[in-house]
């Protein structure tokens, strides 16, 4: 574990800056004995952690739930153990929103409406769109304000309660199986197979990013 390979891992002056972020963050937590944690991190950034730190004692990734795509990197002190992640001390809570039956706002509405009340992303993790509510996650810092100014997404009103991490309810995910006969196994190909659109088009999506 070596504070140098920021340099090796980091491909833009952003990532640098957050590995370096990270990198102090967690640090003081090893050197102090106490717990410390990341904002949510996406899978890039979680992976670009993961070559930084390598498998250390204390470190976890966490999001709420076992398949959360958004985590957090925490470290727990040796007097701490994984249990505590899911307590009342944990650095993320999961808020509901429930809505009218017949409304249907989607995972956009509610990422719009917390933009829209000047929610930083990198405190939102996963947010979990159902028929009658949305399970969300936050950084325990900011829920409380959320729970204030949080009153609709998109056209529809909202009902907004702090719930336990062990009440979540995660959707199950659909999928669609898609076969077809691709020219080659090009990444542009495939992602023009899967979602239907123009090879250019997709490979502008992927030179994007």
């Amino acid at each position: 574990m070596d504070r140098s390979n920021i340099e090796k891992i980091a491909k833009t002056p952003e990532d640098r800056l957050l590995l370096a972020k990270i990198w102090d963050k967690i640090q003081a937590g090893m050197r102090k004995n106490i717990p410390a944690n990341t904002a949510f991190l996406s899978l890039r950034e979680l992976d670009m952690t993961q070559y930084l730190f390598g498998q250390q004692d204390g470190l976890y990734h966490f999001g709420g739930y076992p398949e959360a795509e958004r985590q957090m990197l925490i470290y727990l002190p040796d007097y701490q153990d994984e249990s505590s992640l899911s307590d009342d001390d944990s650095p993320l809570v999961c808020l509901r929103a429930t809505f009218y039956e017949g409304d249907s706002p989607s995972h956009r509405d509610f990422l719009g409406a917390l933009m829209g009340i000047g929610i930083a992303r990198e405190t939102i993790g996963d947010i979990c769109v159902g028929k009658e509510s949305c399970d969300f996650f936050a950084t325990t810092e900011i829920a409380p304000y959320i729970l204030q100014n949080l009153t609709g997404a998109g056209r529809t009103k909202l009902h907004i309660e702090q719930i336990p991490l062990t009440h979540v309810q995660i959707p199950e995910t659909e999928t669609k199986e898609i076969r077809d006969t691709v020219a080659s196994v090009r990444l542009d190909s495939i992602v023009s197979s899967g979602f239907r659109i123009a090879r250019g088009v997709a490979a502008q999506y992927i030179g994007a990013g």
